[in-house]
This record gives C-alpha cells, sequence and structure tokens, in this order.
C-alpha cells in the first residue's frame, strides 16, 4: 500500500496526511445565519427586490420569511436534523402590472443561490404553452415545457384557463394532472408558481383541490398607489435617459389621477405605456424643428404639453 503524501517538513503542514488538511476551495459548513448568507450572497437579491420595486411591502416581507425559512432548515441540515425539503409551490395573485413575473425572478435566483434548484431560470407560460387543440396533443407539450423548467421555476400566468369545465372537449385537465404529478414527485427540482386575478384564482383552487394542496405560499400582489405609480414613471424615466420638465412632473400626477378613474388600468404596466406615447409625441414635436439643433436637454426632457396631449386630459377618454 503506498503510503500518505506529507508536506514538505518544517512547514506549517509538516507531518500531517494530505488528507487531514482542509481544502480551500471548499467552503466550511455553515454554522450561523450569517455563514449562510455570506456564502450564498442571498441577501443581495433581497436587497434588489427592495430597491428596484416601489411599494409591495407585504410581498417584499413574505418574500424574506421564505428565505430565513430556507436559510435556517440549511443550517438544521449542516446539524444532522432531520430537514425535509420544504414544498415551495406558490401562487401569486393580484392585478396585471404589480410585479408578479419580477418578483418570481427573484425568487428563482433565491433559490438558485440558496441550493434549493440546480438552475435558477425561469420559465414563464401561459395555457397555449401547455394545453393542445386535439387528442394526443397536450401531454407532450406539457412534459416539453417541465423539461426546460427543470431544476428553476415554472411561472404559469392566468393559470384558471388551464380549467374549463364548461368545455367537455377542453384538454386543460390532462395539463393539471401532469403538472400535480411532477409537483408532487420532483419538487426538489422544480418550483411551480401561479399566477393570475385573485378572484379567478380562488375559484380554480376550489375546482382543483389537488392543486389547492400543493401550494404553500400564497401572496397577494397589491395595486399600487398613486404616489408610488408616480415614483414607477421617476424610475422608468430615468432607466431611459428621460426627465421630466418644468411643470411636467405635476402634469404626469394628474395624468395618473385621471386615468385611475378609467377601465382596464394595468398599475406599472399601464405607466410604461403612457410613458412610450410621452415619447412618441416628444419626438413628433423635436422632428417638427429640422434646422434646429438639438441639445442633449431638448432629446432628454418630456415637456408638458407631450403629457396634457394625451386623451384623458380631453372631454371623452
Amino acid at each position: 500500500m503506498s503510503q500518505p503524501m506529507y508536506a514538505i517538513p518544517g512547514s506549517v503542514a509538516a507531518n500531517v496526511p494530505v488528507e487531514a488538511v482542509a481544502d480551500p476551495t471548499v467552503a466550511p459548513v455553515a454554522r450561523t445565519v450569517a455563514d449562510v448568507l455570506a456564502q450564498s450572497q442571498v441577501e443581495a437579491v433581497m436587497d434588489e427586490l427592495d430597491h428596484d420595486l416601489v411599494g409591495l411591502a407585504p410581498v417584499k416581507q413574505r418574500i424574506r420569511d421564505i428565505a430565513a425559512l430556507l436559510v435556517i432548515d440549511k443550517l438544521r441540515l449542516n446539524q444532522g436534523l432531520a430537514a425535509q425539503t420544504p414544498s415551495l409551490h406558490m401562487s401569486f395573485t393580484g392585478n396585471p402590472g404589480t410585479g408578479k413575473t419580477t418578483v418570481a425572478l427573484r425568487m428563482a435566483e433565491i433559490l438558485h443561490r440558496l441550493g434549493y434548484v440546480r438552475k435558477g431560470h425561469l420559465v414563464a407560460v401561459t395555457r397555449d404553452d401547455l394545453v393542445g387543440q386535439y387528442i394526443g396533443h397536450t401531454a407532450p407539450k406539457t412534459k416539453e415545457v417541465l423539461k426546460k423548467a427543470m431544476g428553476g421555476v415554472l411561472f404559469i400566468d392566468e393559470a384558471y384557463y388551464l380549467y374549463r369545465p364548461e368545455n367537455e372537449r377542453d384538454y386543460g385537465q390532462e395539463a393539471i394532472e401532469i403538472l400535480l404529478q411532477v409537483m408532487e414527485n420532483q419538487r426538489d427540482d422544480l418550483v411551480v408558481i401561479l399566477a393570475g386575478y385573485k378572484d379567478r384564482m380562488d375559484t380554480f383552487f376550489k375546482s382543483n383541490p389537488g392543486m389547492s394542496s400543493r401550494i404553500a405560499h400564497h401572496l397577494d400582489f397589491p395595486d399600487y398607489s398613486h404616489d408610488e405609480l408616480l415614483q414607477i414613471g421617476d424610475r422608468m424615466l430615468g432607466t431611459m435617459n428621460y426627465r421630466f420638465g418644468t411643470g411636467a412632473r405635476d402634469a404626469f400626477g394628474e395624468y395618473l389621477t385621471r386615468r385611475l378613474e378609467q377601465p382596464h388600468f394595468a398599475n406599472a404596466r399601464s405607466v410604461r405605456n403612457a410613458l412610450d406615447r410621452m415619447r412618441l409625441r416628444q419626438a413628433s414635436r423635436l422632428f417638427e424643428a429640422r434646422d434646429r439643433e438639438l441639445t442633449r436637454e431638448d432629446l432628454t426632457t418630456i415637456e408638458t404639453p407631450d403629457i396634457r396631449a394625451s386623451r384623458v386630459f380631453g372631454a371623452s377618454p
């Protein structure tokens, strides 16, 4: 039998078998919350969530609670305590534009950094990606989506459309049954997030108790307030290298007040659409000044007329 290799005499590790010397490339076993946070860098993701998303205080707190549970579970496992993989399937409910997809992306990253999913990617789908139009089409479609999502998070938007009891020829139930099986048997390699309007999701869960029983975390995303929407507008403009000119921000605040009273308002999504139209009007205004040399300020400033030209300021919406 070959003799164990030893360090060079006179070195700190002299006469100590190589096998007994700690491998510097292997992180020490975490014994404290600070250890887990330092090794995973997961707190940076949660800080980004706080910084990047306006409002949503209850949602952010719930995400921190889930992260805390996973951190403690890792410490329990390191102490040899029984730690069954927790069920992490979730339901995100709320109106459009309230940040559900953005939070799902951050959740995928948190789960990856803490070692609960292998890849940390997000696959976002709707009913059309899962359900076929003829016999034998649904199972392959659903299984292909699940294959792509394995090791990460599957985000199913408007999940209630999977279930259409009024149509006896609908194949959504087949997709649901495949999802249920995978959610139960492979929950250590896939997290499923179902999203949609709260009232419709409640009806969906009542009609599908098997799905409801597999959802451990229900997060409700509130609508943004007027002031939060104004902050969102400021941030969106900043990321596009625009700014409000004198009086323009007040005009945009008035625009939001009027727009909130109209139907089909979609929170941050509607804010982005409004800003795009304002940029369009600004471009048309500048385009008319063909012979004038445009300054950086001209090119980056949204003026009051660019906002007040919106039809929400007219007699009819």
